[in-house]
């Protein structure tokens, strides 16, 4: 696909399905959770340190443990896929195990089961992420294709995880269903059946068609520390890029504990609630591509600080409108923010990237992206207890100090069409 190796198309087409899986999860646990199918806490609507524990925050950890788990086992699995030179075997055990957690959601009757399914969950999601994305910077035949490569890469995995709640709307919103023998599924269990369904997909396609390139094993320390400091800036840039892209998703995932209070405020249903939401995965897909390619030939700076300028307001707006409409709206801005940041980010990183350490090094920012998915529906769910503005607000603030980190710390890492040197160094 216009000069794209095989097998990262290929390792895109498995992410899309294994995200397809991922965001079902994000729609359907909160309503699960909220339905009275599934038993709370004898403690919710009781308070801990004067904060109320309401069903939204409950919801909002639920959300938040995939990402915790997830993010603090990454570089672990990272190093671990360094070190033994292998990727794909990663891979398929971390598909295995979202697989059968898929199966558990529907098998489980009290809130504590389910967060011990969720935690799970987030282990093999920590052995899927970073050896993919190790794997498509291994791929990458030099830095002047590396943006464009991740680029097609988050295109493929964000339509999976954009148009997911969409499908995940309806497909709980249809059921029950009727099935032979005069049994019915539910529309929640019919859900968690497409969440494993997606997941199978995703182990056939890495298991039949992806080949591994050779690589030497990284002949790396257990010093799993990341470097704070730089030489020619303060900080070092891979740091730098962490934390703003932690902010970064702290913003994205601000909205997903939020589903009811923004129903009502915007006076919709389940199914605008998923189109908005996917609303920031439909710019990324349409914008993805272009901008890592972009960025492989004009520099990777100019999208790193203009795509923060952007995201801003862009969260702040979020916390103010009143239709459905303009919500629609603003968070498309958002994803169009996310797209300017996120392939230049991994890209920068990946040109940083000691060699046979790519996995290491990426995982610093998937890390903090996993992170910052699971700070983000727990602070939105405490957060939203002082006024349904507060956590976008936040989020906002957050935003502008990733700007001001990337714009003082990160410099060019691209030597330019133009000749130009590269400025960038760890």
């Amino acid at each position: 696909m216009f000069g794209t190796d095989r097998r990262v198309v290929v390792l895109a087409l498995a992410r899309m399905a294994d995200a397809v899986a991922n965001s079902f999860l994000i729609i359907v646990l909160p309503l699960y959770i909220a339905s009275g199918e599934l038993a709370l806490p004898a403690f919710e609507g009781a308070s801990v340190l004067g904060i109320p524990l309401t069903v939204e925050l409950l919801i909002g950890v639920a959300l938040s443990l995939f990402g915790f788990v997830n993010s603090f086992a990454q570089p672990f699995t990272g190093r671990l896929s360094d070190r033994t030179a292998r990727r794909k075997i990663y891979i398929l055990f971390g598909l295995v195990v979202l697989a059968v957690t898929s199966v558990a959601y529907a098998l489980v009757e009290s809130y504590e089961a389910l967060l011990v399914v969720r935690a799970l969950q987030g282990l093999g999601g920590a052995f899927v992420i970073p050896t993919t994305i190790a794997l498509v910077n291994d791929l990458a035949r030099s830095d002047a294709e590396r943006g464009g490569n991740f680029g097609v890469f988050n295109t493929f995995r964000l339509i999976g995880f954009g148009f997911g709640p969409i499908v995940a709307g309806v497909v709980v919103q249809a059921g029950p269903y009727a099935l032979p023998l005069g049994t019915e599924l539910s529309g929640f269990n019919a859900a968690f059946g497409v969440a494993v369904l997606g997941a199978l997909v995703s182990f056939t396609l890495v298991t039949v068609l992806i080949e591994e390139p050779p690589m030497a094993a990284a002949d790396a320390t257990d010093d799993l520390s990341i470097a704070v400091f730089g030489d020619s800036r303060l900080l070092d840039p891979v740091f730098v890029l962490g934390v703003a892209t932690f902010f970064m998703a702290v913003s994205i995932a601000l909205f997903a504990t939020l589903q009811e209070p923004i129903n009502d405020r915007l006076s919709q249903g389940p199914l605008w609630f998923g189109i908005q939401f996917a609303a920031v995965v439909v710019a990324n897909v349409i914008l993805q591509m272009p901008i890592g390619r972009a960025a492989d030939r004009i520099g990777r700076r100019p999208f790193l600080v203009w795509g923060l300028v952007l995201l801003v307001p862009a969260v702040l707006a979020q916390g103010l409108v009143t239709s459905s409409w303009t919500m629609l709206v603003v968070r498309l801005l958002h994803g169009v923010s996310v797209a300017m940041v996120f392939a230049p980010a991994l890209a920068v990183a990946g040109d940083l990237a000691e060699e046979g350490e790519s996995g290491t090094t990426l995982s610093v920012l998937t890390m903090a992206f996993g992170l910052g998915t699971a700070v983000g529906p727990l602070s939105s769910g405490v957060l939203f207890g002082y006024a349904f503005v507060v956590p976008f607000a936040a989020g906002a603030v957050l935003a502008f100090l990733a700007l001001v980190l990337v714009a003082t710390q990160v410099e060019e890492t691209l030597e330019t069409a133009t000749g130009g040197p590269i400025l960038g160094g760890r």
